[in-house]
């Protein structure tokens, strides 16, 4: 299950609302602007308090416009700033959780039962996926903690935690820090 503080959705659809919102108040303007032209067009006059409130409300519609465009353009570059920091931070977990599984010399059924124990997945949902025995995993998340130095599944998933948090640079140093 993965879990975001602001689904995709729900900002595509941010982003098309205020999209729309732009439409409408451009309309608006173009309609306040286009009415403004027309009635100086037959006045000829600016002292008529109407056509000077339409003029005022004309020119507030359009810095509205120009105002929303730049916050939707800010809005989409930062949805896009964020996306891509989400993408390295995925990148760099994985390589964090690489280097520490090559450092501990995991075999390839240990690294398993460690990535499915860093998923939040237990013994028995580990042994369903892997279609293996509950001991088996057992014996092999037991092996993943002594290789890590760690006295159980709490502890090994903080020290990924504590890892991403501290941003070392050697997976080693969180080893030694829960040693």
């Amino acid at each position: 299950m993965t879990l975001r503080l602001w689904p995709v959705k729900t900002k595509e659809r941010r982003a098309t609302v205020l999209a729309g919102l732009i439409l409408l108040q451009a309309l608006c303007a173009l309609f306040f602007v286009s009415d403004v032209v027309e009635d100086f067009r037959l006045d000829g006059k600016l002292d008529n308090p109407h056509l000077a409130l339409e003029t005022v409300a004309a020119f507030a519609l359009i810095s509205g416009v120009v105002f929303l465009m730049v916050e939707l353009r800010a809005l989409l570059s930062r949805m896009s700033n964020m996306q891509t920091g989400l993408d390295i931070a995925h990148g760099q977990l994985a390589g964090v959780i690489e280097e520490f599984f090559d450092d501990w010399h995991l075999t390839a059924a240990e690294r398993d039962v460690a990535l499915m124990i860093l998923k939040g997945l237990d013994n028995d949902s580990i042994a369903r996926v892997r279609k293996t025995a509950p001991g088996t995993v057992r014996a092999q998340a037991t092996s993943v903690y002594a290789k890590s130095r760690t006295e159980g599944r709490a502890q090994f998933i903080s020290l990924f935690i504590e890892e991403l948090l501290a941003g070392s640079d050697h997976p080693d140093d969180g080893v030694r820090k829960l040693s």
